[in-house]
């Protein structure tokens, strides 16, 4: 049917016929798509570079009718019966496209959804904003969303408009500030981003999703659909099973990783491995050492590789650096099936600020704070999320589920907790906003770190949380219930420091240093611990963990394997860097990889079956587990031999029935006839010597120890032992 343009265009404000044109208008549903006129539906729609288009019954596929060009800029418009569902057949140069119209789609998000969205309470944000693919009335397409309260207009962008901010502009939400649209005929795979024009009408830098659940490898920053379907899980009894590490009561001993570096393809150009070669190789090495867990460096998708993904831009996706997020997954139901837990580094202190990622994002201090007192990390050069927008908060809560819901992950470990806890963290007088009560404390943080980890506790029994955390807030690891922050547990970054420096003196001056491995038990269990040993420990200048060791070749590699043996026995779960393992003599490069071929020397080979037999005993020995957290399982023994530098201390079940007495002579000179007090009369056998030779050592020491009635250490029974140079042994009660 014939009508005239004034008559397709009738209601329409010109104002706002160019303002749509010119890519300003933030209502183009108003113009855009089926509006009835008297006994008819006027179609309109926006089309620039078009050559023709046609309306299409969805009945037939016959041409109901052709539009007219109602403004040269391409609005095309034509009237139909009313009521009859239509698709368009649009001519471009050199091609043809057959599409239903996105404008004639109703409303797309409900209102529980947004009302929850603006609560900062909705945990499945990644489900519900960004790209979903769906069908919706019978039609396979793309529903877009994404939160932009103050923007004037906001379009989705990709391969499909040809990056034309004009061409699919979208309908505002105003209760929630969320723009939605579903864009028929797309799917898993296609390339996308939201053009915004700021309130001032300026057309910001294209953004990425900040929800996006897939998104190209860098350097490239586009996001990309991801698929809907559901991954084929098979460890149900895994996830069931999970809880028994939160506890704290099981053996909890860590490898950490760097994917991208713990092993490259030389003869490939050097590539890294991809999630499906490191679920093959990767996988069986952690199970034969024998750790319990993987931490993963953070690998939500970060642009700049030299930050080791700790300036994460992407929270809901994982990086395609290493494949598709259906591969990462592969990968962790791999590391389940092998009995391997996986953890996530995790970082909701800040975000970089590149022009396409989260920084004004609608061309406000969004994510961020406005003022830089509270919202820029001078020493990251980052911005910092604003804790006291519940849209912000519940955005972090929804990432970290995504992750232990949608990824079965079994544990995230918040990196920089500190920074996010003080408001004069690295900041000068006058570089702070003190908090509404004139203190120094981040509040708002502080209600966060509660919400979140009883959310993660409420809703994933089989998850735990670890924060690393540098200070000594108090009750980190105690539960929110009782006014702590609710972690699971807390790196020790002051075991570390302390026992690090004591490692690194010559052997002759340790003896004054020896409180530096003792005054970590003064506070051991204040928090539930983890001992690390990460990767902040092998960069920047500050060399290897081997290289830290004074001596020669072998006393370097005899100081580490008594250090390992020392802190395997020390209350606190573990955790160590990869490479460390093997003795990587020069310090972690994020463009290199592990240095394998330290295998072929026996001494390194000897460390790394060393680290091996420590996790298997750790896991094997209720006495080696018990004191991680419950006071009553640890005693001291030799505490204050700091002449010899030797220590000495017990190791008890939850019974008292288990003891282990855990022995290190930190010198490299030999002690015959040493003299340890012990609490039980009978027979003490050598269940680890780091001083064997099947560990690179020197083979020397006792292999069983009879107890005397002869008073030491204020103990009525003592052992004599040969104490091996550079070592720690491990002794453990047999009978009377």
């Amino acid at each position: 049917m014939n009508m005239e343009r004034s008559e397709l265009l009738a209601g329409i404000d010109p104002t706002a016929l160019t303002n749509l044109v010119e890519g300003r208008h933030g209502d183009p549903f108003a113009i855009l798509g089926p509006h009835p006129l008297h006994d008819v539906t006027v179609v309109r729609a926006f089309l620039p570079g078009a050559q023709g288009v046609e309306i299409l019954s969805t009945g037939n596929g016959a041409a109901s009718a052709k539009m007219h060009v109602v403004h040269e800029a391409g609005v095309f418009a034509a009237a139909v019966d009313s009521g009859k569902q239509y698709r368009l057949r649009i001519t471009w140069p050199g091609d043809e496209q057959e599409t239903e119209d996105p404008y004639s789609f109703g409303l797309l998000l409900g209102d529980l959804d947004l009302h929850l969205i603006g609560q900062g309470t909705h945990y499945n944000l990644g489900r519900t904003l960004g790209a979903q693919a769906m069908d919706v009335e019978g039609v396979s397409g793309v529903r877009f969303a994404v939160w932009a309260p103050n923007a004037r207009r906001v379009s989705v962008v990709g391969d499909f408009n040809a990056w034309d901010g004009r061409r699919h502009p979208m309908r505002l939400r105003p209760q929630a500030g969320v723009w939605e649209l579903f864009v028929p005929r797309l799917g898993p795979g296609d390339r996308y981003k939201f053009e915004i024009v700021d309130t001032s009408g300026a057309v910001l830098a294209q953004k990425a999703d900040p929800v996006a659940r897939a998104s190209e490898a860098a350097p490239a920053t586009a996001s990309i659909v991801a698929s809907s379907l559901p991954f084929r899980w098979t460890d149900d009894a895994w996830m069931k099973q999970g809880a028994d590490a939160r506890s704290g009561e099981t053996a909890i001993s860590v490898y950490e990783v760097h994917p991208g570096s713990w092993l490259r393809i030389a003869e490939e150009d050097n590539r890294s491995l991809g999630w499906v070669e490191l679920s093959q190789r990767l996988v069986p090495y952690v199970e034969k050492l024998g750790f319990t867990h993987i931490e993963l460096m953070p690998i939500m998708e970060y642009p700049f590789g030299g930050s080791w993904g700790y300036q994460p831009l992407g929270l809901f996706a994982p990086t395609g650096r290493y494949g598709t997020p259906e591969d990462f997954a592969h990968f962790i139901d791999r590391c389940h099936a092998a009995g391997i837990g996986v953890i996530l580094d995790w970082v909701p202190a800040h975000f970089p600020t590149d022009v396409w990622g989260l920084a004004r994002f609608d061309g406000t201090a969004l994510y961020e704070h406005e003022d830089p007192r509270e919202g820029f990390h001078k020493d990251w050069n980052t911005l910092i999320y604003n804790l006291g927008r519940n849209e912000v908060k519940g955005f972090l809560i929804a990432s970290a589920l995504e992750w232990l819901e949608h990824f079965h992950i079994d544990a995230l470990r918040v990196d920089a907790v500190a920074s996010m806890l003080y408001r004069d963290y690295s900041r000068n007088a006058g570089e702070w906003i003190p908090n509404k009560d004139g203190g120094r404390e981040n509040l708002e943080s502080v209600e966060f770190f509660k919400h979140l980890n009883s959310i993660i506790h409420q809703r994933c029994t089989h998850a735990f949380t670890v924060a690393e955390e540098s200070t000594a807030w108090p009750g980190v690891t105690e539960t929110v219930e009782n006014g702590g922050l609710g972690f699971d547990f807390k790196w020790n970054m002051g075991w570390m420091n302390d026992t690090l420096h004591y490692m690194e003196e010559e052997p002759i001056h340790r003896k004054y240093h020896h409180g530096m491995m003792t005054f970590g038990m003064v506070y051991a269990y204040t928090e539930r611990f983890m001992l690390t040993l990460s990767h902040d420990e092998v960069v920047h200048g500050k060399g290897s963990l081997v290289g830290k060791m004074p001596g020669d070749d072998w006393q370097k590699l005899a100081s580490l394997r008594a250090y390992f043996g020392f802190m395997w026995a020390h209350p606190g779960k573990k955790l160590i860097f990869m490479g460390d393992e093997i003795g990587q003599k020069s310090e972690w490069n994020h463009d290199g990889s592990i240095h394998w071929h330290l295998l072929d020397q026996p001494g390194h080979a000897g460390l790394q079956r060393l680290v091996g037999d420590l996790n298997r005993l750790y896991a094997a020995e209720p006495a080696l587990t018990y004191g991680d957290i419950h006071p009553d399982g640890f005693e001291w023994v030799i505490g204050d031999d700091a002449e010899n530098s030797v220590l000495g201390f017990l190791r008890k079940s939850a019974d008292g029935e288990g003891l282990i007495l855990a022995i290190s002579n930190m010198t490299p000179l030999p002690r015959t006839g040493y003299r340890a007090g012990v609490p039980r009369h009978g027979r003490w056998t050598v269940i680890m010597n780091s001083d064997a030779a099947a560990y690179g050592g020197s083979n020397l020491g006792n292999v069983e120890a009879a107890s005397e009635p002869q008073t030491s250490h204020g103990r009525d029974h003592s052992i004599v032992l040969t104490l091996p140079p550079l070592s720690t042994i491990y002794l453990k009660w047999m009978s009377e």
